[in-house]
């Protein structure tokens, strides 16, 4: 039998997992990281994830030790200001606008915006760079089975890896969480999420912009201008799922139509850049993170809507917190007493997280006026108090 032995094998090489990768690579540990989809490197791909990533202030921190922060730099708008508009009237307007201004909590932005399919490019080539990582794309994590010593699993080449420690990045749908018997408590709204980019003549002047009405806020997330000068803004529009897929099958006209009514005209009128594609929204938790030789991260390990930049963030949590456990004491990669800490360290922040999140989506899709009103009125309160606002903002950008 073919068996490849490694430090650290990582199930899943999506931007979680080539994060990790990169990451723990440069820590100096032997990693192999496998994901059962080809990579795609390029935006005009049909298959390219049009998606984008903010990179909370933190992350930024994590980059630099993985030496991925000087790959992405030439390509991040830097988000500036947090705006969050409430436009839940009866006339699709903004009757409330608040900002939430990194000034007044750091001499930095709070993140940084980059599309996915090119975190992805940018990843791979810095994988290239460290001799002690393999990237193997194409090949699905199969059978899985652990020791005290060690965790191996077949690839679907046939091929088996031993590792000290597997990382679950693999998804909601987790194939190595389901066979360490992990369960998970999901959570569904109804909504779907459309994601697709658009050009504008007004300069969104690195604000990130949160539109709430009923059906789920509308979000324009701040892009690097064109080179010929258009300013550009990734979109993430969450509404209930029929009202998505009727949205996604409109004529590019009508669709404008649409999107610059729901935009209430913020940056001026909205051309749409490309394609649009759909997700499914949903919250979900992982009862644990920690099995024997195993952990999980990433949406192995938690889900959350699109609201406030969490999702990859939280990511790079259980990153940060595994790179400092791991780089601790390295004897002791994988041991039962290093993934408890883990585990300890990251559930409760998760599940608060997650809690959290759940409530402020709930609160979005209110189609009630009375609810629509407490809504507004809640937002007037938290954004009218500094230490209040400070304190949110702080909490926001987490901590990894």
């Amino acid at each position: 039998m073919d068996i490849l032995e490694t430090d650290i094998l990582i199930s899943g090489g999506g931007v979680a997992g080539l994060s990790a990768a990169c990451t723990l690579g440069a820590a100096g540990f032997n990693v192999i990281c496998v994901d059962p989809t080809p990579p795609v490197t390029s935006e005009t791909d049909p298959k390219a994830d049009i998606r984008t990533t903010a990179f909370l202030q933190p992350a930024r921190r994590l980059l630099d030790q993985a030496g991925l922060w000087e790959r992405l730099a030439p390509y991040a708008a830097p988000l500036q200001i947090m705006r969050i508009i409430d436009a839940g009237g009866e006339a699709a307007i903004a009757r409330d606008i608040r900002d939430f201004d990194a000034s007044d909590i750091s001499d930095a932005p709070f993140g940084w915006n980059l599309p996915n399919w090119l975190l992805r490019r940018e990843m791979l080539a810095r994988l290239d760079e460290l001799p002690n990582v393999t990237f193997l794309p194409g090949l699905a994590s199969g059978r899985l089975t652990t020791r005290e010593t060690q965790a191996r699993v077949r690839l679907s080449d046939g091929r088996m890896i031993s590792s000290r420690l597997l990382l679950a990045a693999d998804g909601r749908n987790s194939n190595i969480r389901a066979q360490l018997g992990i369960r998970v408590k999901t959570w569904r709204y109804g909504q779907k999420a459309l994601a697709f980019t658009v050009t504008h003549p007004l300069p969104h002047n690195n604000i990130s912009t949160e539109i709430h009405r009923t059906g789920g806020p509308f979000t324009l997330v701040p892009l690097p201008d064109a080179q010929d000068g258009t300013h550009r803004s990734a979109i993430v529009w969450m509404e209930r799922g029929p009202r998505v897929l009727e949205l996604a099958a409109l004529p590019v006209g009508e669709f404008e139509q649409a999107i610059n009514e729901r935009s209430t005209l913020l940056l001026g009128p909205l051309r749409l850049q490309g394609r649009r594609s759909v997700w499914p929204i949903i919250s979900q938790l992982a009862a644990r993170l920690d099995g024997q030789r195993s952990a999980l991260m990433a949406e192995a390990a938690h889900v959350v809507p699109p609201i406030g930049a969490q999702g990859l963030n939280m990511s790079l949590g259980d990153l940060r917190i595994l790179l400092d456990l791991a780089t601790e004491n390295p004897a002791q990669l994988g041991s039962a007493e290093m993934l408890r800490r883990y585990h300890r360290a990251r559930w409760p922040e998760i599940r608060a997280r997650v809690t959290g999140i759940d409530l402020l989506n709930r609160a979005s899709m209110a189609e009630n006026p009375l609810l629509r009103d407490l809504r507004h009125a809640g937002l007037k309160t938290l954004h009218g108090v500094a230490p209040v606002r400070k304190a949110l903002m702080k909490a926001g950008l987490g901590a990894t």
